[in-house]
């Protein structure tokens, strides 16, 4: 959701920003910021943290980046292509299903969403799974691939409620703008479509394969295995990602989607 369906990428390093110039450090860099986007809220602050030394105490910088989130989250804003594309996917004559995994938490997802109900529509809030919600074990969000799998599983409920046949992960298409992500997605056996920030996209000029393979942040001997549950990552150049500059580029026909 983040930096894929809204502008709150940018909100976050504002927001960021305004602590670290308040105690006279530099600004957030990229080679900082790719490796918050998309993993649980404690990774990503322990991340920051250990970068940014601040000298206070984390209690006061959760107070002060809370007061301003909740200053600016209200006026995130979709990213150019996610209305036609929800719409597009919403009522597709392809039978497609929709699910939202997204590592915001409840409170911050409520600040983002609330004045853009008519957009967040359409996810069935069954199919809506949250950072912090239960069913995901604790140090099992991405790049593991679970929340993917937690998704597919409530759409799969749904269906076999209804009788139908269920939706198997190499089925799915995962839209993606962080590299975890991307390796989460792959990781659950999933088609990805990447659209990552542009400064992201500098930070890894040269090894976008990789990140489309769900390999950038591995290590070299990584196959998926040895890790209960941890999933397969792709190969490079197995044609089950693929990068767009924004969701305005996103190619239905490709993938069978009928408007």
């Amino acid at each position: 959701m983040d930096g894929l369906l809204l502008d709150t990428e940018d909100i976050y390093t504002k927001c960021n920003n305004v602590i670290l110039q308040e105690y006279g450090r530099p600004n957030l860099p990229w080679s900082i910021k790719a490796q918050l986007q998309g993993r649980p809220a404690s990774e990503s602050a322990a991340i920051f943290h250990a970068w940014a030394s601040l000298p206070m105490p984390r209690a006061l910088f959760n107070e002060k980046q809370r007061a301003l989130q909740t200053r600016y989250f209200p006026t995130a804003r979709p990213l150019p292509g996610v209305p036609l594309l929800l719409k597009t996917l919403k009522h597709s004559s392809s039978n497609v299903h929709l699910a939202l995994a997204t590592s915001s938490h409840t409170t911050n997802y409520a600040l983002k969403t609330r004045h853009q109900g008519h957009l967040f529509n359409a996810f069935d809030p069954a199919h809506r799974i949250l950072g912090d919600d239960p069913r995901i074990p604790t140090g099992r969000g991405k790049p593991c691939p679970d929340i993917y799998l937690l998704a597919l599983e409530t759409i799969n409920a749904a269906l076999r409620a209804k009788g139908e046949e269920e939706v198997l992960p190499e089925e799915c298409l995962v839209f993606e703008d962080s590299v975890p992500g991307v390796e989460a997605g792959r990781r659950a056996g999933m088609r990805v479509v990447w659209c990552p920030h542009p400064e992201l996209l500098k930070e890894y000029k040269g090894r976008e394969a990789e990140v489309l393979a769900g390999v950038a942040n591995a290590r070299k001997d990584d196959d998926g295995e040895g890790e209960e549950d941890a999933g397969r990552m792709g190969v490079i150049g197995d044609g089950w990602a693929t990068r767009v500059t924004t969701l305005e580029a996103f190619d239905y026909g490709r993938y069978g989607i009928q408007a």
